[in-house]
């Protein structure tokens, strides 16, 4: 293998190869081995996956690390709503492995699609979350692998890792640790049943809300800094989103614990206290007229026909480009599929010649008089305006190809 990268028409070994003319052949084999060892560790370390029941049992596991996962900022909230939407489209393939398109996905996360860009540029994809491995054409989704994630999980590249809220003197002393911590604990099966409602749309009761609604559904009873701890929400956006939940009658506090109102997500997400997976169920309280008070019901169903709409335009845009193109002829030829070139746009078909290099025009079956055809079978148009004859043309053509033969 060494041998194959080293080699200088091996396209798979062209960093290799630059590596070698910039520093020398000790360390492109020092990076070769490298790079060995690492694919050896990741095989040996990666779970093997043989059957159907291995392969939801890997989306278990995903599940449960993505769940906890702090997905911290308005960021990392809005790419666990996509994720999440990945997640579920896995689990319908049976895979990681699944096909998704962008508009699919943003539907099912209840997001828009430059939103759902953002979280695939800046946290997904950087942190190893998710891998595009072919972006769809037509009437074909992309192709997407759930990874792993990022093998470190203390930090985050697009969120602060400490609040800038600090007590206003130096007796109070400052805040040494992040307000919200690295790790959290959510139910990620309740924020996929309920992230693509209106009633948590970005005017609305908003992804905070989702994140404090799985905490509590996963955990109940907790007080606020055991929300900041298991949702990865900041302590006063906490605050604020219990206030906005009590007023929705969601939650309800004693004393200093919060819980979710009795029945609210009745059949939903796994729990301490039972566990139902995959119960496709509304809930019984109202999500509609909660939509309804912030004034966002319909946003869903609006993004579904903008989003059908632009797939309407896009698909006439590829029949009408379809109907542009010749369509391809091939014949067999001992054996092997030969690729018969399509007419030149200027080229004339066989109906058309006429004696003397003559156009008929296939309407009338009539020579045209101001069409002749060049000894490349293409149409050369004659006008008025010309200086010479066709036969002129044709005799100064032959004396220019003789006088360069002769030079030649």
């Amino acid at each position: 293998m060494t041998e194959l990268l080293m080699h200088p028409d091996h396209e798979g070994g062209r960093h290799t190869q630059n590596i070698a003319l910039r520093s020398g052949q000790t360390r492109a084999r020092a990076y070769i081995d490298r790079v060995w060892d690492s694919a050896r560790a990741t095989v040996g370390g990666a779970r093997e996956i043989v059957s159907r029941q291995d392969a939801y049992e890997d989306l278990a596991a995903l599940r449960d690390r993505i769940e906890v996962t702090a997905w911290r900022g308005e960021r990392g909230r809005t790419a666990l709503r996509a994720l999440r939407a990945h997640l579920n489209f896995a689990e319908v393939a049976g895979g990681r492995l699944h096909t998704a398109s962008e508009r699919q996905t943003a539907e099912e996360a209840g997001i828009s699609r430059q939103s759902l860009r953002n979280a695939y540029d800046t946290v997904l994809k950087p942190a190893g979350w998710l891998r595009r491995l072919r972006t769809g054409r037509g009437k074909e989704g992309s192709s997407w692998y759930l990874g792993d994630g990022p093998w470190n999980t203390t930090g985050s590249r697009v969120s602060r890792t400490q609040t800038t809220q600090f007590p206003p003197g130096p007796a109070l002393e400052e805040w040494s640790t992040p307000e919200t911590f690295v790790s959290g604990d959510i139910d990620s099966t309740v924020v996929s049943q309920l992230m693509s409602h209106d009633a948590f749309a970005h005017r609305a009761l908003g992804s905070s809300a989702l994140m404090i609604i799985g905490a509590l559904h996963s955990r109940p009873a907790q007080t606020v800094c055991d929300l900041v701890a298991t949702s990865s929400v900041s302590r006063a956006t906490v605050y604020r989103t219990l206030h906005r939940l009590a007023k929705c009658a969601l939650v309800q506090h004693t004393g200093e614990t919060w819980t979710l109102a009795p029945q609210v997500l009745e059949g939903f997400g796994n729990s301490l206290f039972q566990a139902v997976t995959g119960v496709d169920q509304a809930p019984l309280r109202g999500w509609d007229a909660v939509a309804r008070q912030y004034g966002t019901s319909g946003t869903a169903a609006r993004r579904r026909a903008f989003h059908a709409a632009e797939r309407a335009a896009y698909r006439e845009a590829l029949e009408r480009r379809a109907e542009h193109r010749t369509r391809t002829v091939v014949i067999v030829r001992e054996g092997r599929r030969v690729l018969v070139p399509a007419l030149h746009a200027a080229e004339v078909p066989p109906a058309w010649h006429a004696p003397d290099g003559c156009v008929l025009d296939p309407a009338t079956g009539r020579i045209v008089p101001d069409w002749r055809i060049a000894t490349d079978g293409r149409l050369i148009l004659i006008t008025t305006a010309d200086q010479r004859s066709y036969d002129e043309l044709a005799a100064a053509h032959a004396e220019a190809l003789s006088e360069w033969e002769s030079v030649a």
